[in-house]
């Protein structure tokens, strides 16, 4: 790739918006490379990347409606509904009545899930440090000092999916 981006200039200080933008673009190629690698499937065939991010996102807001998580993944209602009943079938979640309303139902992980969401991300953790391995110490410095501005930007991510009102989201 063609860069413009003058390390020089990093070095006096703040980015103008031009070398923002492209900082911005290689930073998502980069990632955009590095997720297939994070998302393997692992062991378990049946953990498509879609249902991993259900699983995910019940581990991070969950117990959640179906609705709730249709909106937090932003897909279809109709397409959640049938994943959790795949969900359900593998038995990596549990349904609850919603104690604030009695006719609706909470999806939450169950242990099964938990479990298996957490030996997923142990599992993309152990290949991607095999790769970080291979990288220069200089490239393994970098990154390491990186980390803080990548966790703040990941801090910066509102708390609330695109869409739903402000305060209605779970963290």
């Amino acid at each position: 790739m063609t860069s413009s981006f003058d390390s020089d200039a990093f070095d006096s200080g703040v980015f103008d918006s031009e070398q923002s933008a492209e900082l911005a673009e290689r930073l998502r190629a980069a990632i955009q490379q590095l997720l297939p690698e994070l998302r393997a499937q692992g062991m378990q065939s049946q953990l498509t990347p879609s249902r991993l991010a259900a699983l995910a996102a019940l581990s991070a807001h969950g117990p959640l409606r179906i609705s709730e998580l249709a909106t937090r993944m932003g897909i279809a209602l109709s397409t959640v509904s049938r994943m959790v009943d795949l969900l359900d079938g593998f038995g990596w979640i549990q349904r609850e009545a919603d104690p604030k309303d009695q006719r609706a139902t909470l999806i939450a992980l169950n242990d099964t899930g938990q479990a298996l969401l957490d030996s997923t991300r142990r599992q993309a953790a152990t290949r991607l440090a095999e790769r970080i391995d291979q990288l220069t110490a200089d490239h393994q410095h970098s990154l390491h000092d990186a980390l803080p501005a990548l966790e703040a930007l990941s801090a910066q991510l509102p708390a609330e999916p695109p869409g739903e009102p402000p305060g209605t989201g779970r963290r």
